[in-house]
């Protein structure tokens, strides 16, 4: 059996295909917006590591070098803790710190644990905290050249 379509059905077809295509990518798309992100507003570029809970431990990770102006997704998905840690650091010396420590080391690197640092041959960081709220599914932290973390 053949099937011949007219132009005008296959111009209605394609219609209706594209439409559920651009449905498809935009419900996809809003699921994506469930991450933890980081921009850095600060005047130069910075290198942040962020520190969470899975549940079990701590995992801490870095680095991320952003640019001036950019942003960064450091956790996809939706937030599975109230709290997180964040460490950062500008190529002038500037730091975006706090009292929470964490085990870090000078390059790429993940780290399960928060305890017993130094003895495990990594260096100890004071993480400032973000509190996200009970019912966050996503967060984005705002770093400023007041060396202050700004969130929302």
């Amino acid at each position: 059996m053949v099937v011949i379509l007219s132009s005008r059905i296959l111009s209605k077809l394609c219609g209706i295909a594209f439409f559920s295509l651009a449905l498809s990518l935009s419900l996809g798309s809003s699921a994506a917006l469930a991450d933890f992100r980081l921009c850095n507003n600060a005047s130069s570029r910075a290198s942040v590591a962020i520190s969470y809970t899975d549940g079990q431990t701590w995992v801490t990770e870095g680095w991320w070098n952003l640019k001036q102006g950019a942003c960064e997704t450091l956790l996809r998905g939706p937030l599975a803790a109230q709290f997180y840690y964040v460490y950062a650091m500008d190529e002038r010396g500037g730091e975006w710190k706090g009292k929470a420590y964490m085990c870090t080391r000078d390059r790429e690197f993940r780290i399960e644990g928060r305890e017993n640092c130094l003895v495990r041959g990594f260096d100890r960081t004071g993480f400032f905290e973000i509190d996200t709220g009970k019912d966050a599914r996503s967060w984005t932290v705002q770093l400023t050249d007041t060396n202050q973390p700004g969130q929302r």
